[in-house]
């Protein structure tokens, strides 16, 4: 599958983190997210501001495992939640970040937890962990969230492969249940601009899934404008949220719901 390039991806890691500046004005830093309950939007800021800070030392390094985040420089961001510090946190983040990825280049060696050590892995994988937890982070905030078409069909592309990743690599992982021939899953984005293939198709084998971008009928469908599908997808926003369109087999997308993961 075409990705959207190293440069774009550099870019993307940079743009993710200014959106996400503007998500937070003037929002109650305290509020717990409502698709993360775990966190206030303070830790959410703060735990996406440290994956970049951690996957910008790994390439910075070149390393050959991991690095603990406790041996990372401002990974944790400054002390107590003062907006403007947070702020200001964020953005020298999203400088150093898209830095760093792109005088690194695509093909540096880098250790990771994929099958991909590169470069290039990191800065795709922190642009979709960006774009997607903006969202969460808007939902918090009570503020619209928007994302580029091409980036959010990337998204749900990465998706797809972690979790195949997930169900090749690790048997204990609910991913591993993802099987049974003769079912399918068709996502339809309705409002794909002209030139990019928004449609995908999952089919279920014996020993697992596999996924192709395309149009089919399928056991299942999710329909509806890009963005919301990525939502749904990412378990952002509920089935019956009315943003959405379920036709088909629903239990069969919820199977895929509550096991689609990757760790």
């Amino acid at each position: 599958m075409t990705t959207l390039g190293h440069e774009r991806y550099c870019d993307e890691v940079a743009r993710q983190l200014d959106l996400l500046r503007t998500t937070l004005t003037g929002a109650d830093l305290s509020v717990t997210v409502p698709t993360c309950p775990d966190w206030t939007l303070a830790e959410l800021v703060r735990h996406m501001g440290g994956a970049v800070r951690w996957s910008e030392r790994l390439v910075a390094t070149r390393a050959e495992q991991d690095i603990p985040e406790e041996d990372i420089p401002e990974c944790e961001g400054p002390a107590g939640d003062d907006p403007a510090a947070l702020d200001a946190w964020l953005a020298r983040t999203a400088e150093l970040g898209a830095t760093t990825f792109r005088a690194a280049g695509a093909d540096a060696v880098v250790w990771s937890w994929a099958d991909d050590p590169s470069a290039a892995f990191w800065a795709r994988r922190m642009t979709h962990e960006l774009a997607v937890h903006r969202a969460d982070a808007a939902l918090a905030a009570g503020v619209p969230f928007e994302v580029a078409p091409d980036v959010a069909a990337d998204a749900i592309d990465e998706w797809l492969d972690l979790v195949a990743l997930a169900q090749r690599t690790d048997p204990e992982d609910s991913a591993s249940e993802l099987r049974g021939a003769g079912r399918s899953i068709h996502l339809h984005a309705t409002d794909a601009p002209e030139g990019l293939d928004a449609e995908w198709l999952i089919e279920f084998g014996d020993d697992g899934f596999s996924w192709r971008r395309g149009h089919a009928k399928a056991t299942v469908a999710l329909r509806g404008p890009l963005t919301e599908v990525l939502l749904a997808f990412y378990r952002r926003r509920p089935l019956d949220s009315g943003h959405v369109e379920v036709l088909g087999e629903r239990e069969l997308l919820d199977f895929w719901l509550e096991r689609a993961s990757f760790g």
